[in-house]
């Protein structure tokens, strides 16, 4: 089997105007491929949320106290429970540390570095993961080319 070294699916939707918080972070879980678009089961969307509220605050969490906030966000606004079992929900953080998005040290997770999801994006994707998977595809492209 083939697997990839880095992987990243990057979308393109309307401006944001007028959106809850749950409903930016869906869209920016959309736009990273993280989440696939229609799919019922967006616990991702969540967990992303509580750990963008815990970061504020400069604040780890465990796998545990993930899957509670979740659970509570999930029933504040009457979603499914679909999910959150916390087999899924230590999945869904492995995604977001293998997007360089969370941090984990001795069971804790954390938005990295506590920084924003902003400085996140420039640094760590925009200026590192995609111009390395840029200049992978160009080396495949010159490659083919001969």
């Amino acid at each position: 089997m083939e697997i990839p070294l880095a992987e990243i699916t990057l979308r393109k939707y309307e401006k944001p105007y007028q959106l809850e918080k749950r409903e930016l972070v869906k869209k920016i879980c959309l736009s990273l491929g993280l989440l696939q678009a229609g799919d019922s089961r967006d616990v991702i969307v969540d967990v992303l949320l509580v750990l963008l509220n815990s970061s504020k605050e400069r604040k780890s969490l465990t796998s545990d106290e993930v899957k509670a906030q979740v659970e509570k966000i999930r029933e504040e606004n009457s979603l499914e429970a679909k999910g959150i079992a916390e087999s899924n929900i230590r999945r869904q953080l492995k995604r977001l540390r293998d997007l360089m998005i969370v941090d984990k040290k001795e069971n804790l997770y954390n938005i990295s570095e506590f920084a924003t999801l902003s400085e996140i994006f420039d640094v760590k994707i925009e200026k590192f993961l995609l111009p390395q998977i840029l200049e992978r595809v160009k080396e495949y492209i010159k490659e083919l080319d001969k």
